[in-house]
């Protein structure tokens, strides 16, 4: 139950980089923090995520579905 509640909060991370993201490239205001900033901050949650799930198989705190059909 907590890797599921880890991953989840990784997810809502990451879309409040996208968004914030968003919001930034919609408004043309120089003294803001760059795009790229909030762009990366997601791509590192993603990665963050993936290696979450492959520890939690590797440990064997989740297990794959045997048969996905």
């Amino acid at each position: 139950m907590l890797i599921k509640i880890i991953i989840g909060i990784l997810l809502i991370v990451m879309i409040y980089n996208l968004f914030k993201a968003m919001t930034v490239m919609l408004k043309d205001e120089p003294k803001q923090a760059n795009m790229s900033k909030y762009i990366g901050r997601r791509v590192l949650t993603s990665v963050a995520i993936v290696l979450v799930i492959l520890i939690a198989m590797a440990t064997g705190l989740i297990e794959p579905n045997p048969r996905p059909y």
